[in-house]
C-alpha cells in the first residue's frame, strides 16, 4: 500500500514537472527574439510532451516524438535558420499591413471550425467510455489508423512539410541575393 502510494506521488511530481517545462518551454518558443533560441526551446517542449506520453505508457509515440519532431523536424528548421541567417528588417515597424488583418483573419475563422468540428465528432461521445483494445497504441495500429482511415491528412501533412522546406531555402536564396 504504501509502495503504490509513493509511486503515484511519482508519477504525479514527474508530470507536474513535465507540464511545468512543457509551459514554460512553449512561452519560451514564442517569446524569444532569437529564431535559434526558439527552436531550442521547441526542442525542450517536444522533449517535455514525450515524457507526457510515456506516462500514459504509449512509448511508441513518445519514441516517435522524440526521433520525428525533436530530431528530424527541428534539425529541419535549424537548418534553414542558419540558411535563411538574421533578419534585417525590423517586423511592425509599418504598423499592421492588410496581410496582418487577414492572417487574424483566417486564424480565427480556422479556430472556429475547429471548435465546430470538435463540437460535432464530440457531441455526446465524451461522456461514455469506450473499449480499448490491446492493441491500441501499437506501431501497427498506429500505421493502420494513419493509412487508412487518416491518409489524407497524413498526406496534408507531408505536402506541407515538404513546402515549408522549399519555401525556407527559397527565402534563403532571395535574402542571400539581396545582401550581396
Amino acid at each position: 500500500m504504501i509502495v503504490a502510494s509513493a509511486g503515484n506521488v511519482l508519477v504525479w511530481i514527474v508530470w507536474f514537472v513535465a507540464a511545468f517545462a512543457c509551459v514554460g518551454s512553449a512561452v519560451a518558443v514564442i517569446s524569444f527574439t532569437n529564431p535559434f533560441f526558439s527552436a531550442l526551446a521547441l526542442i525542450g517542449n517536444l522533449g517535455s510532451l514525450a515524457v507526457m506520453y510515456l506516462l500514459l505508457s504509449a512509448e511508441f509515440v513518445a519514441a516517435a516524438q522524440v526521433l520525428v519532431y525533436a530530431g528530424a523536424v527541428v534539425v529541419m528548421f535549424l537548418f534553414v535558420i542558419a540558411y535563411v541567417g538574421p533578419r534585417r528588417e525590423t517586423p511592425w515597424s509599418g504598423g499592421p499591413s492588410w496581410q496582418t488583418f487577414g492572417a487574424v483573419a483566417a486564424a480565427g475563422a480556422l479556430l472556429v471550425e475547429l471548435v465546430v468540428v470538435v463540437g460535432m465528432q464530440a457531441s455526446g461521445s465524451l461522456s461514455h467510455e469506450s473499449k480499448v483494445g490491446t492493441d491500441f497504441g501499437t506501431p501497427a495500429w498506429i500505421g493502420r489508423v494513419f493509412l487508412t482511415d487518416h491518409l489524407l491528412a497524413f498526406e496534408i501533412t507531408s505536402v506541407v512539410l515538404l513546402v515549408a522546406a522549399v519555401g525556407g531555402v527559397i527565402l534563403g536564396s532571395h535574402t542571400k541575393r539581396a545582401t550581396v
